[in-house]
């Protein structure tokens, strides 16, 4: 039994067999423990208003009256003090009454066969057709001894009572295995369900989401699976996008590379030429090296495989050095620089921090007019540091605003612009991971501000 519905079917049956089982032995308990000892009681009191009749009317037929309390349902033994011994009503199944008993009764005391019939486990007293299951009074006729042993005739008295309790336990069993075949039919078919989707979603099928509309656990779960449906697909759509923009960066410099590589061999170029074809293949190299340290930086922040290592550092120092390292192309291309920074210290990962800062000012210098303006600002208060660069180049519409962050994403369509496109995805990552964020202001022709506010945790 492989499938969940069989296994259920299983657990269903035994879990009916077990309460039956149950159920009876307690009721058996509970019969022993109380029931017994008042059911002994009453059918002593009920032999002693039958004694009481007899003594109360002298003339009375003996034979004929005990035949009739016989016939409306009771089982009855009597025995003369000569022993002789008679019956009325129903037959005893087992007659096992002892002499010694029935001599204690004639001797006038009562017997009290049902409170001290032995107990069993699986036929109560109740139903137990003994003589020793029985009552016992002594009483006089004719001032003769007799002895009296009495109990229900159960089979008179409850065979009707029997056939309604068996068809109605039969019949409870049924509908009840019925309900829960049917229950568990609709339970299973939602877990079918997504069996099914999550063979489709190995297929990389994405666009076949589930209809299960319940409230229910299953009903969550289904919800959970969609949106871990639609989280894959975007996922996908990201991974075939990711792969063939990096198959398109790839490819552009080393087709170039390739091509000027072939034409270095030529015995026919000048000097000239050939120091511009070696110019071009390392450019087109370094561009290869840059895009492989940040797809490898940008895999591993996506992976969260580098662990930050958090520790105080001078913000300030390291916002002048990156300056310090690029003053030669501030100087080549005529930009004015001036920065006002606070001395601050700050808990960060000081090896990421400056990838950030590195973006960031390499964009201002790129997209800055010849002999513009870039402003540097790092402010610090109690509890985050804000750091403001403003450049006076070309800015940037509100399309490109929205889609900045966004990996391999550059304004120019032909991609001819140095660079990856990966830069500002970094620095989202890296600021992310510090619990920051990142405010653009830009406007076409009239340059860019980005802000970035990080908590000094």
């Amino acid at each position: 039994m492989k499938s969940l519905y069989s296994k259920f079917l299983l657990a269903t049956i035994l879990i009916m067999i077990f309460s039956s089982i149950t159920g009876f032995l307690l009721t058996n308990t509970y019969y022993h423990q109380v029931t017994k000892q008042k059911n002994d009681e009453k059918n002593v009191a009920i032999a002693q208003s039958i004694i009481k009749h007899i003594n109360e009317v002298p003339d009375l037929n003996l034979d004929h009256y005990l035949k009739t309390i016989g016939d409306v349902g009771y089982q009855i033994y009597i025995v003369e003090d000569n022993e002789k011994h008679k019956f009325y009503g129903g037959n005893y199944r087992v007659k096992d009454l002892p002499d010694s008993t029935i001599q204690n009764v004639l001797d006038g005391e009562i017997y009290h066969g049902m409170r001290d019939f032995p107990r069993e486990t699986f036929v109560t007293g109740f139903f137990a057709n003994y003589m020793s299951n029985t009552v016992g009074v002594p009483f006089q006729y004719h001032h003769q001894r007799y002895a009296m042993f009495l109990r229900p005739d159960i089979k008179l008295l409850f065979n009707e009572v029997h056939t309604i309790m068996g068809g109605w336990t039969l019949f409870m069993g049924i509908i009840s295995l019925v309900a829960m075949l049917f229950f568990a039919k609709l339970l299973i078919r939602p877990i079918t369900e997504l069996t099914a989707a999550t063979k489709r979603i190995a297929n990389e099928r994405f666009d076949t989401p589930l209809k299960i509309e319940r409230k229910d656990e299953i009903g969550q779960l289904a919800t959970s699976f969609n949106t871990m449906m639609g989280q894959l697909q975007e996922n996908d759509l990201m991974r075939k996008e990711f792969i063939s923009n990096v198959s398109h960066d790839f490819q552009s410099p080393l087709l170039n590379i390739q091509g000027y590589a072939g034409l270095l061999k030529s015995e026919y170029i000048t000097d000239e030429e050939r120091q511009n074809y070696a110019t071009i293949i390392q450019t087109e190299t370094h561009r290869l090296s840059t895009l492989t340290k940040q797809l490898l930086l940008l895999t591993s922040l996506d992976q969260s495989a580098r662990q930050m290592e958090r520790k105080a550092y001078s913000l300030d120092r390291q916002l002048k050095a990156t300056i310090q390292k690029h003053r030669w192309w501030l100087e080549e291309e005529g930009i004015n620089l001036s920065m006002t920074l606070e001395p601050t210290t700050f808990n960060g990962d000081a090896g990421l921090l400056e990838k950030v800062w590195e973006n960031l000012l390499t964009n201002a210098i790129k997209y800055n007019r010849p002999n513009g303006d870039i402003q540097v600002l790092l402010t610090s208060s109690e509890h985050e540091v804000t750091v403001r660069i403003q450049d006076t180049g070309i800015g940037m519409s509100d399309v490109t605003k929205k889609q900045l962050f966004e990996r391999f994403y550059r304004a120019d369509e032909s991609r001819t612009k140095d660079g990856t496109g990966l830069g500002l995805s970094i620095v989202e990552k890296v600021i992310h991971f510090h619990e920051g964020h990142i405010e653009v202001e830009s406007e076409l022709g009239e340059g860019t501000t980005f802000i970035i506010i990080i908590p000094n945790l």
